[in-house]
């Protein structure tokens, strides 16, 4: 059932990519997903707004169908005449058609004040759209079903896939960065982000807040026992992060406006429970080494963040964790083992005991770069502790100088032919491994595992002079050592044989065509 809901849902994308490419020459190529997300939001909107009036009417309650109130007490946006998608749909044609998705957008932000700054403004007509492709699009779009999967997510998958999609037109690490699920799935797990407060200083848009909400929702928690905090630089992915949050009925606070993390903190003062990011990598000419030389999330580590940013992400992160705050925080690999500056705030983390887990992801997990990355687990408080969680107590023993150090380049299942990601049992695996470390019954549920997984201590993170790289510590086997040469040389010699007579085949048909046509080739 599972596979076959699979092809559904990429044929579904697929369609609505075909359509979106009639507007080839109307709209950049790096436009198309704001186009579609608009319009996926109106159709989710109008749908959800439809729902509830029929609920209303089912229950006698006519006379309040148009009454704001009886839509937002049950997170549905309530949805005037000229914004509902019924009304875009009978007008599809109409030369003024998108003056009338602005109007519709503009007019759900005014009716709905938790969408203030998250809808596109004044969008469509900018544009300059043929008509007739615009009504194309409206046309393809009015038959996606939003509702008729309450679990999927539908406007993250639509946004991944057109990514996915935009990931080379747009070049490489040029384009919006979007957390594949799987690695967001992890992290979450990883961390439990039952209850307290969220932040995502690199939000994008918004993938890490959705799978918190998942992560309580399939355990049973409540999400009300978190707040969400964000920041975002790109305008225009700062309201689709808005927009995200808001189609499914999740409060966050992302800043007044789209700013820079390092230069416009719009939470200053936020000291966060859990932290997950996923800042872009080897962020180069951010400014900040010349002009946040003192900034005061620096302080403590001898020296300012200098060159590419990674090392400005890691400590913005740790100014913003609770004295019990964990974040876990994906980079480049480059920064587990550099020198001059970075080695310095790297050897200052570590014997501040911040470094909980150090975990090597494997490669073509992202669809704009293929290098391998690492996923940082940093903790302010490793010492033996009890806390309740979701109505259980999870004892943690005391990890003071300890780093688990983990390799997944060898997990992960093909993805769209080209890609990797995490399966759930992937992810339950890595999870239970590494709680099992965190917890009072170590001695008998951890292990090290030769190529996946270690448990160092300081004095011997210090004796690899504070390098994080995991193949310094975790064992690998040679598996060279165990190779009968000649064996090998007999199975390569017969491979080889086959190939070259298959190769030697093909020239002749080739050359006996040829010669059946009248135009023999000589060699």
């Amino acid at each position: 059932m599972a596979k076959n809901n699979q092809v559904k849902e990429k044929s579904m994308e697929e369609t609505l990519w075909d359509s979106a490419n009639k507007l080839r020459g109307s709209v950049e190529p790096s436009e198309y997903k704001h186009v579609v997300l608009g319009l996926i939001f109106l159709k989710f909107a109008s749908d959800k707004f439809e729902e509830r009036k029929e609920e209303l009417i089912s229950e006698g309650k006519e006379k309040y169908v148009d009454i704001v109130e009886f839509y937002t007490m049950k997170n549905v946006f309530y949805l005037p005449e000229l914004s509902r998608w019924s009304y875009l749909v009978k007008n599809a044609k109409q030369e003024d058609i998108a003056l009338k998705i602005d109007t519709a957008l503009f007019t759900v932000e005014k009716n709905n004040p938790s969408l203030k700054g998250a809808l596109p403004d004044n969008y469509y007509s900018r544009l300059n759209f043929d008509v007739s492709k615009l009504a194309s699009l409206i046309d393809t779009i009015n038959n996606i079903d939003t509702l008729k999967d309450k679990e999927q997510d539908i406007v993250g998958r639509i946004y991944e896939y057109f990514l996915s999609k935009f990931a080379l037109a747009e070049g490489k690490g040029k384009g919006e960065f979007y957390t594949p699920k799987s690695i967001v799935k992890l992290i979450t797990e990883l961390l439990e982000p039952y209850k307290g407060k969220i932040y995502d200083p690199a939000c994008g848009s918004g993938g890490m807040f959705v799978q918190s909400v998942k992560f309580i929702e399939s355990h049973q928690g409540n999400k009300k026992d978190i707040s969400i905090y964000g920041q975002e630089y790109t305008n225009t992915t700062y309201k689709l992060a808005k927009m995200n949050l808001a189609i499914r009925g999740i409060s966050a606070n992302l800043g007044e406006t789209a700013a820079d993390t390092f230069f416009n903190d719009q939470h200053k003062d936020l000291k966060a429970d859990f932290i997950m990011a996923n800042p872009p990598f080897n962020q180069k000419q951010w400014r900040g080494e010349n002009e946040l030389t003192d900034d005061p999330r620096w302080t403590g580590y001898e020296v300012p963040p200098r060159g590419n940013a990674n090392y400005a992400w890691i400590l913005n992160i740790v100014s913003k964790l609770s004295e019990n705050g964990v974040a876990g925080f994906l980079l480049a690999n480059g920064a587990l083992s550099g020198s001059g500056d970075e080695y310095k705030i790297r050897k200052k983390l570590i014997e501040n005991d911040l470094v909980e887990a150090i975990i090597v992801l494997p490669r073509n997990l992202f669809y704009t770069t293929d290098i391998s990355v690492t996923l940082w687990i940093l903790n302010k408080n490793k010492k033996a502790r009890t806390i309740e969680q979701n109505g259980k107590l999870k004892k943690y023993r005391n990890r003071t100088d300890e780093i688990l150090f983990m390799d997944l380049r060898q997990k992960g299942v093909p993805f769209e032919k080209k890609y990797v990601q995490f399966s759930d049992e992937d992810i339950k695996n890595i999870a239970t491994i590494y709680h099992n470390w965190q917890q009072t019954s170590y001695e008998n549920d951890y292990r090290n595992i030769g190529e996946l997984c270690y448990s160092a201590t300081l004095k011997e993170v210090k004796k690899n002079d504070f390098s994080l790289v995991p193949s310094k510590y975790i064992e690998f086997i040679n598996r060279d050592e165990n190779i009968d040469f000649d064996e090998k040389m007999t199975s390569l010699q017969s491979e080889f044989t086959e190939l070259l007579k298959a190769e030697g085949k093909s020239k002749d048909d080739l050359l006996s065509v040829f010669k059946e046509l009248g135009y023999e080739i000589k060699l």
